[in-house]
């Protein structure tokens, strides 16, 4: 048992995200069994989203997350499911307009003598 009042609190923080990260490798694990009985859209949206959020909180690495995730689209691409329609597109970038460039250049600041080259001379 820890005795500094520090180690004590870093060992019920450690059961703290124990549990959580159970629960979230739960979710995952109940997701994908779902999926793989019923491959559907919105059940592939599902697992997805939960391997993501794994992803995002540091419990899997992004190639591990990558990697199954691939291997969901080859089984929905079996089952021939189609993936849903509302798939966030990043937004566009607006086009720059050329019509008025007028761009100042800004004479360079003259630079002060450090200490150091104002002894030397």
């Amino acid at each position: 048992m820890p005795i500094i009042k520090s180690a004590k609190k870093a060992a019920r923080q450690a059961t703290k995200r124990t549990a959580h990260n159970q629960q979230i490798k739960k979710d995952i694990k109940t997701a994908l069994k779902e999926f793989k009985k019923n491959p559907t859209a919105e059940n592939m949206k599902k697992i997805q989203s939960e391997y993501d959020k794994a992803a995002k909180k540091g419990l899997m690495k992004k190639n591990t997350v990558s990697r199954r995730k691939a291997a969901l689209a080859k089984i929905a691409k079996a089952a021939d499911v189609k993936p849903s329609a509302s798939v966030k597109k990043a937004p566009a970038k607006k086009a720059a307009t050329a019509t008025k460039k007028t761009t100042t250049k800004k004479p360079a600041a003259k630079k002060t003598p450090s200490k150091s080259t104002a002894k030397a001379k």
